[in-house]
């Protein structure tokens, strides 16, 4: 048992050194779980790879598509591709937490970051209070015997939409603290999926458009 773990942790170090595109100096790439399939997340080995969809484009109308502040709400906090991914590997796992696709379902199905579930922003910016708590029971919010909303288990949740230029990250944030979800609980990946794909990092298609 103790030399197939050493056998297994060497192979892993020789094939971190064949990665010429690493995340970090020490970090070659990670592992998640997407519609229960094992995925490795990494950059894109090809260092002369360009972007050549929409997210090539510098320019959109403002508004709708107006740069979005760092900070989206006073309390939330912000965070990166690093930080993300760590928590994709601590908080995912133990379903302690979640990465949510705030953009509409179309944009999910078409390409989204691994492991990230799809609550499209209108769901929770228009929702009622019951439907504010049907999505809350989903992400491990408790009631209590006495009809009080309980946080103490719900999720940690990662949120991003399409980039810095984006609006729906924080219409989705905002209607979630209308509905009290804690701040705590929220996080801000701001520089969402264009950032993502920007730095060559591997994305999942859910649903396929045939031309």
């Amino acid at each position: 048992m103790k030399k197939a773990l050493i056998i297994s942790l060497l192979t892993s170090m020789l094939l971190a050194d064949d990665v010429a595109v690493k995340i970090t100096s020490n970090l070659p790439y990670i592992h998640t779980y997407d519609s229960g399939k094992k995925v490795k997340i990494q950059r894109i080995q090809d260092t002369d790879n360009r972007l050549t969809d929409d997210y090539t484009k510098t320019s959109r109308a403002c508004p709708p598509f107006c740069i979005q502040p760092t900070q989206v709400t006073n309390g939330i906090k912000n965070i990166e591709e690093i930080e993300l991914l760590s928590f994709m590997q601590n908080k995912v796992p133990k379903h302690k937490g979640v990465v949510v696709d705030a953009r509409l379902k179309s944009w999910f199905e078409l390409e989204t970051i691994p492991s990230a579930i799809n609550i499209p922003y209108p769901a929770i910016q228009n929702a009622s209070k019951e439907k504010a708590k049907k999505i809350f029971q989903i992400l491990g919010m408790k009631i209590k015997a006495d009809g009080t909303w309980d946080f103490s288990e719900a999720k940690e949740l990662a949120v991003f939409c399409n980039g810095v230029w984006c609006e729906q990250s924080k219409h989705f944030i905002d209607g979630m603290i209308k509905h009290n979800y804690p701040k705590e609980k929220l996080l801000y990946y701001r520089s969402g999926f264009q950032g993502w794909k920007l730095l060559g990092l591997t994305t999942i298609v859910h649903k396929e458009i045939k031309k």
